[in-house]
């Protein structure tokens, strides 16, 4: 772990002021995903995204350059996380109350800091200040080193989601309980 690492919580009226530097990290990140990961897609995410109760996120800053963030929020009874999934998945699970499931958006981590356990530790961090039954959270089929990061953290695959905006991929949906312990296997 890097010494000089600090990891801090924002809600969403604080993390206003990161916007440009969020979008930065999420340019750099998916530099090589293709024509999808642009900057007014994720702007517009973003503003969705922002507003929701329990909204969420922890920046990771080496000698004050943001390097990483995780964000996301608990779904709501009208959430529409789960549409495009695609069965079988167990009864009620698409079911939610507010209190649930919280759904990690995105964990990201630019790229020339990655492989330093810096998306472990901000993982983690998030991870524990959560009161949720479980969590959620979509991964492309395609990205080996974050399915190989959270099978090890704890993450079970459950289903695969088709999400309805245009151009989405197909995601694995992985869930972990709140008690879930993770192996000791790969950052």
């Amino acid at each position: 772990m890097l010494e000089n690492l600090r990891l801090q919580h924002y809600g969403a009226q604080r993390a206003q002021e990161l916007v440009d530097q969020l979008v930065d990290v999420y340019l750099d990140a998916h530099s090589k995903d293709g024509s999808l990961y642009n900057a007014e897609r994720y702007r517009r995410q973003l503003a969705m995204h922002m507003p929701r109760a329990g909204w969420e996120l922890v920046a990771a800053t080496v000698d004050g350059e943001l390097v990483g963030y995780i964000y996301g929020f608990p779904l709501a009874p009208d959430t529409r996380w789960w549409d495009g999934i695609q069965e079988p998945v167990p009864a009620g699970f698409t079911e939610e109350d507010g209190r649930r499931t919280f759904a990690v958006s995105e964990l990201l981590v630019r790229r020339g800091w990655q492989r330093r356990g810096i998306g472990r530790a901000l993982h983690d961090e998030l991870m524990t200040s959560r009161t949720e039954e479980r969590a959620t959270l979509l991964v492309r089929p395609d990205n080996t080193a974050a399915r190989n990061a959270y099978r090890a953290w704890g993450w079970q695959p459950v289903a695969s989601l088709r999400p309805a905006w245009e151009n989405a991929p197909t995601f694995t949906v992985l869930t972990r309980r709140r008690d879930q312990r993770p192996s000791t296997g790969a950052e």
